[in-house]
């Protein structure tokens, strides 16, 4: 079933300033100044500006009047919009292939298909708002079954994330203001006047004298809404995105059919492709249907690639989801991310070396939504801070970990206790008992048995005064590490913390 995705943007003015000019102080209060003729009010005022008592529509001599210290600037909508569609642009190439522009300060995309790549629904929406946090930008995220709902639901909640249940929109959206049906503001105006306020008081009413009055636009908007009728979204497009497409004349609905104008596309997209130089990291497939939906699907890789023969499999391997319905009218592949790839020679009789290349494997898994990456060592004295993920296809790294102690090969989620027995104060434990069970050379089976060979004083973690924060200089932690057994089915190194430590984000 489609899911929608709706990311509004109640402060994209005053973000837009602020990273233009990274001078601005956190604390600076801004208010957005819009003008006709000689009258000067308030378009737009962020946290701040707000928590002092300026609001949209505030006379701009009264609002500076309120805040001596409010910092004004002039409107400029062109810089918005613009703003506005690079961060959609943006949001195309990380969350899903039908992404589009709504309204002047919202984004509304199509997830169906690929929230599994990110984890789930929970964990999709989550990750998008702490990504548009980490541009600093103020999201309100919502998802739901139709356009219009999500809409409604990001413009009406004060937290960052809200989940409309499928099957659950009348619920969510019927004590809602009628403002957030998207209607034009006279239409609004005049439906209060009548004694509308919200949504379900509108959606209960009859019909035929609305549209004798308003025309049929109420009714569309509330069809579109409660996905009576469909709402298509049409994704944003640039002249840099390279895109191919093929229109039937006929509908087409056969698997084979698919797969074979499928191949077709990917010839001529790696034609332009290699005409430009480039090479395709992210691609994707929109079938446009005869009832007027979309679907997508979205092919990755890990390096730039120009392989007919793969990137055809990759979309094959997944056309089986898409759904024909009543015949599908349009093919169209987009590489919604290039990037410049020199041909190189990948095997030769002169060389007696063949390297083996991994990327197609790292791609299958990628595209099965599992997470593929590597570790690189860091200069850090914290075990938690000692490692750092990198791309699985990253060149080879040769920076190595400073330091004359082992660095263990896995943390723990939370220290678990160990405890050891010796015959004699600093002489090697000959037991030890970890999660519940003891463990001792005797006890074992005789193909693992085993004594406790080597044990280690504990590691002094010392504090990382680089580290900007105060509380963290003041870490200081012990490892304990405790080889067992010579035969390598018992080897077991375990690395123990106190019960309580400042772990690092």
């Amino acid at each position: 079933m489609t899911r929608v995705v709706s990311i509004y943007l109640p402060d994209l003015p005053t973000d837009r300033i602020r990273r233009a000019d990274p001078g601005i102080p956190l604390e600076q209060a801004i208010a957005v100044i819009a003008r006709s003729g000689s009258k000067r009010w308030v378009s737009a005022a962020d946290a701040a500006a707000r928590k002092a008592g300026v609001h949209v529509g505030m006379p701009a001599a009264k609002a500076q009047a309120l805040f001596r210290g409010l910092m004004l600037v002039d409107a400029d909508s062109a810089k918005d919009a613009a703003a506005l569609e690079r961060i959609t642009l943006w949001a195309l190439t990380l969350y899903s292939p039908i992404v589009a522009v709504d309204g002047s300060d919202g984004i509304v995309m199509d997830t169906e298909g690929a929230d599994h790549l990110q984890g789930g629904e929970l964990p999709m929406v989550t990750k998008i708002a702490n990504q548009f946090l980490a541009k600093k930008l103020t999201p309100r995220v919502a998802i739901a079954d139709t356009w219009g709902a999500a809409h409604a639901c990001a413009r009406a909640i004060s937290r960052e994330t809200v989940i409309v249940p499928s099957g659950e929109t009348v619920r969510a959206v019927e004590k809602l203001p009628i403002s957030l049906l998207r209607l034009p503001g006279k239409v609004v105006s005049d439906l209060r006047t009548l004694g509308f306020q919200t949504i379900g008081e509108l959606a209960n009413t009859p019909r035929a004298p609305l549209t004798l009055r308003f025309g049929p636009e109420i009714g569309r908007r509330l069809d579109q809404m409660f996905g009576r009728i469909s709402e298509p979204i049409d994704p944003i497009r640039t002249a840099e995105l390279i895109e191919v497409s093929r229109t039937f004349a006929e509908p087409i609905g056969a698997a084979e059919t698919i797969d074979k104008y499928v191949g077709r596309l990917v010839v001529r997209l790696i034609e332009e492709l290699q005409r430009r130089g480039l090479g395709v990291r992210r691609a994707d497939l929109i079938v446009e249907k005869v009832d007027g939906t979309r679907q997508a699907i979205r092919a990755g890789t890990v390096k730039p690639v120009r392989d007919v023969a793969w990137l055809t499999k990759l979309f094959r391997d997944r056309t089986e989801k898409i759904e024909p319905g009543f015949g599908i009218e349009k093919l169209t592949l987009v590489a919604v991310m290039a990037e410049p790839l020199e041909e190189r020679q990948k095997s030769s009789s002169l060389v007696e070396e063949e390297v083996q290349d991994v990327t197609p494997l790292i791609d299958i898994y990628g595209n099965r939504g599992q997470r593929v990456y590597r570790v690189m060592p860091v200069a850090s004295d914290v075990p938690e801070r000692s490692v750092q993920r990198i791309s699985a296809a990253a060149d080879p790294i040769e920076v190595t970990w400073i330091s004359d102690w082992r660095r263990p090969v896995r943390l723990l989620a939370r220290p678990e206790l160990i405890e050891a027995i010796a015959l004699l104060p600093d002489r090697p434990p000959v037991s030890i008992t970890w999660r519940g069970k003891r463990r001792k050379g005797h006890t074992l089976t005789p193909l693992s048995k085993g004594i406790i060979a080597l044990s280690t004083v504990p590691e002094l973690q010392a504090p990382e005064t680089a580290s900007p924060d105060q509380s963290r200089r003041r870490l200081a932690r012990s490892g304990h590490r405790r080889h067992r057994s010579r035969l390598g089915k018992a080897a077991i190194e375990q690395y123990s913390l106190p019960a309580n430590p400042t772990s690092p984000p």
